[in-house]
């Protein structure tokens, strides 16, 4: 089950929205897993850079 901030009604129009935050919420916990990751391997915290560079080999 899938909680959102607002409500979407059955309606094929909202078919790329859905798709669009399902996407996004897998890349958010993506980046949640490898930051806590990183940090267990190196005890260093992830910097942006680094994120944005993993995300767009993606």
């Amino acid at each position: 089950m899938k909680t959102l901030k607002f409500k979407l009604y059955q309606h094929k129009r909202n078919r790329y929205l859905k798709r669009t935050i399902n996407a996004a919420g897998r890349i958010y916990n993506h980046c949640v897993a490898l930051h806590k990751r990183y940090y267990r391997i190196w005890g260093k915290h992830l910097n942006c850079a680094r994120l944005q560079k993993h995300i767009a080999k993606l």
